[in-house]
């Protein structure tokens, strides 16, 4: 018999509802699970198994009392910089370990009152803005395969979790990849949906503002599709939401054929972005699988401007923290990680014509990638140039046999966040016996699009 924690969440919802499997059942399967691996990787960093229990009987006693919750028992963690009403959550930083939630975040207020069960939080990086998953207050995250080596970052403790078997649904947030990455490095699908189809209208200021999204994350595309389904609304408290999200679902037709779309692939992202050597042959490979089944597969990049480059708008992230936090450098600064003091620093001195122009640039970059969508339905590209790399490590020193900086393993995901666009991590192989990710990136609120040819790359792969 399958496992719990290897069931779909879909499926194990239904048994739920059908009366197959109570949610109380299911919580104490999770919470064994918890107790036991969770030490050794760090994933979840907040976790009360009583409150667990309590709100699976709770589920329970709905479903008795004949409530229709679609997604009934269902576990799923929550980053550490989304809220969850009465729990500490710090967003990875010191600043704000005594913080209690007031709220839920509207995410975890939807899945909740749809019958989904918070399991735990999970660890991110310091306010989500380093590519790898440590920080003062909680520590490092560890690989699920190996734990000498990093998940990535900043939803590593939600991937980690997740491809543990610690949950069958998690939360993250994306402002520059944070859901698509750390998925592609432990093998699991990670979802970015277009700017403004997921409502978050409270919670954390956003040192990224206009550019994150709660991003979805799954260990098939068929869960993360349905984990978006249950999220799509409008919320007009939201200032980024847009009201159209109903006819956006993915579900109805994820198993559509997807053959006859104009797609592109794009090795090198046309920004000469390095990848290595084995990783780019697995990916090529699931490229020419993909032409061998009768897709219309050109190589292709998209024109963009001579300014993009590795995080091009890096500058707007470093002053969205110094105007947040650089206050508290004078008395508290060895209260943050110094890799988080140095991007603060390095948002004193961003000026006002620098954020003018990463602005302009911003619209120029959106127009490049609109135009290319005019000729292509989809653009393929990696995910992440390098597999999982070890724990002390910002990041690779190599990459593609060149030196690379500490964000040259990012290189390959804002470019989708500046324009808005949804874009998915779907499991594509394994190099050296870790997983890596193909990034399937459509134009904006062509969400079920992206979703559907992500469903037919995981089912070639099968």
């Amino acid at each position: 018999m399958t496992e719990l924690h290897e069931r779909s969440a879909r499926a194990l919802a239904g048994q739920v509802n059908a009366g197959a499997l109570s949610a109380v059942a299911v919580a104490r399967h999770f919470i064994e699970r918890v107790e036991r691996l969770n030490p050794a990787l760090n994933a979840i960093v907040q976790f009360d198994a009583q409150a667990v229990l309590a709100e699976a009987a709770a589920v329970d006693a709905r479903l008795a009392a004949g409530e229709q919750l679609p997604m009934a028992g269902v576990p799923f963690t929550v980053k550490d910089n989304l809220w969850v009403a009465g729990r500490h959550i710090a967003q990875g930083s010191r600043l704000f370990e005594d913080f209690v939630a007031p709220r839920d975040a509207w995410a975890v207020a939807r899945l909740r009152a749809r019958g989904a069960v918070v399991l735990g939080i999970t660890n991110c990086s310091e306010f989500a803005c380093k590519g790898v998953t440590s920080n003062l207050l909680y520590g490092a995250t560890r690989h699920p395969l190996d734990p000498m080596l990093t998940p990535g970052g900043s939803s590593g403790g939600a991937v980690s979790a997740l491809a543990a078997g610690l949950g069958l649904l998690a939360l993250g947030t994306d402002a520059g990849g944070s859901t698509r990455r750390p998925a592609a490095h432990c093998g699991l699908v990670g979802f970015k949906p277009s700017n403004g189809l997921i409502p978050h209208p409270w919670g954390f200021a956003e040192p990224n503002f206009g550019l994150s999204v709660v991003g979805q994350l799954a260990r098939n595309v068929e869960d993360c599709a349905w984990l978006y389904d249950q999220l799509l609304a409008y919320d007009a408290a939201d200032p980024a939401g847009v009201p159209i999200a109903v006819g956006l679902e993915a579900t109805p037709g994820l198993q559509a054929p997807a053959a006859a779309l104009r797609v592109a692939w794009s090795p090198q992202l046309g920004c000469d972005f390095a990848v290595d050597a084995d990783v780019l042959q697995a990916l090529q490979q699931r490229v020419d699988a993909l032409r061998a089944a009768g897709w219309q597969i050109d190589d292709a990049d998209p024109p963009w401007p001579a300014e993009a480059r590795e995080y091009p708008l890096l500058a707007l992230q470093q002053a969205g923290l110094h105007a947040l936090y650089g206050a508290r450098l004078a008395d508290a600064r060895a209260l943050i990680d110094p890799v988080l003091v140095a991007q603060i620093e390095a948002g004193a001195a961003v000026t006002p014509e620098q954020v003018a122009r990463a602005l302009r640039l911003k619209e120029k970059l959106i127009a490049s990638l609109s135009g290319f969508f005019e000729r292509y339905d989809l653009l393929l590209c990696p995910t992440t140039p390098v597999t999982a790399w070890p724990l002390d490590q910002l990041g690779p020193p190599e990459i593609g046999g060149k030196p690379a900086g500490p964000r040259g393993h990012a290189a390959f995901t804002p470019l989708f966040n500046y324009c808005g666009v949804p874009a998915c991590s779907v499991p594509a192989g394994a190099v050296r016996g870790l997983p890596v990710g193909l990034q399937v990136v459509g134009p904006r609120f062509e969400d079920p699009r992206v979703l559907q040819c992500a469903w037919e790359i995981e089912a070639l792969g099968a």
